[in-house]
């Protein structure tokens, strides 16, 4: 399978990457099926900046040795989710044991959904029938060194504003 990765540079070799903010899944090396989904994270990292080209980065998946790892999937967005990604965005030292966590990704919109769930605006599941409206993209998060290694650098596709 092949997946991508949007990044200001070509990303040969994947890392796991401690990020100065919470995401979804923690930290680790994130990826999606989606190539436009990546071509857009490109070019939101361009806006503002001094560059004018970034890359996505594609790379063969080998589901067959993943299949030997921890991973945890979401098919879509449940209780069981919500109460993932709020860990992980609300507890700064929270970390799993997962060495691949797939599923939905909470874009912008889904933030702000978020963002009415933790202000008390919304139930848990006037939140996830929300979000189920909602044409989600996917990602894979690489959270372990291990998990690197299903991961094969096929090559780098440049992205210009």
């Amino acid at each position: 399978m092949k997946l991508y990765h949007g990044s200001l540079v070509v990303v040969e070799c994947p890392e796991i990457i401690e990020s100065d903010r919470t995401l979804d899944y923690g930290k680790g090396f994130y990826t999606t099926t989606s190539r436009k989904q990546a071509e857009l994270w490109v070019l939101r990292k361009l806006k503002g900046g001094d560059k004018q080209a970034g890359f996505v980065n594609v790379y063969c998946f080998d589901e067959q040795f993943a299949s030997m790892l921890n991973v945890l999937t979401f098919s879509s967005p449940n209780e069981t989710w919500v109460d993932f990604v709020m860990r992980n965005r609300t507890q700064k030292d929270f970390n799993h044991d997962y060495d691949i966590v797939y599923g939905p990704v909470a874009n912008d919109r889904v933030y702000a959904a978020f963002a009415l769930f933790e202000g008390g605006f919304l139930s848990k599941q006037q939140l996830i029938a929300e979000l189920r409206t909602y044409k989600l993209v996917d990602q894979y998060l690489f959270h372990t060194e291990k998990s690197l290694n299903t991961l094969s650098f096929i090559n780098a596709i440049e992205v210009r504003r």
